[in-house]
């Protein structure tokens, strides 16, 4: 069985990965082209708050790192590209 811990940190590597997919940062691995899809990329940073809001006080210090770094740069470019 797998450790809850790896677990979560692969959905939120997953949750943001589509973040920076839709915000142009990585290609996409079908097509190997980069696009930009503002209200995906939101979709998805919102899901990364809300996962980190629901599980504060939860979250080993590795993992509430992880998140907030990840949502840090996925916000930032969002804004980027937003303005």
């Amino acid at each position: 069985m797998p450790d809850k811990h790896t677990e979560f940190e692969t959905l939120v590597m997953g949750i943001a990965t589509s973040a920076l997919l839709n915000l142009g940062a990585i290609p996409d691995p079908d097509t190997q082209r980069t696009s930009v899809n503002l209200p995906l990329a939101k979709h998805s940073i919102d899901m990364l708050v809300m996962l980190r809001d629901k599980t504060r006080g939860n979250l080993t210090t590795g993992e509430e790192a992880l998140i907030t770094r990840l949502i840090a740069d996925a916000q930032h470019r969002y804004v980027s590209l937003a303005h």
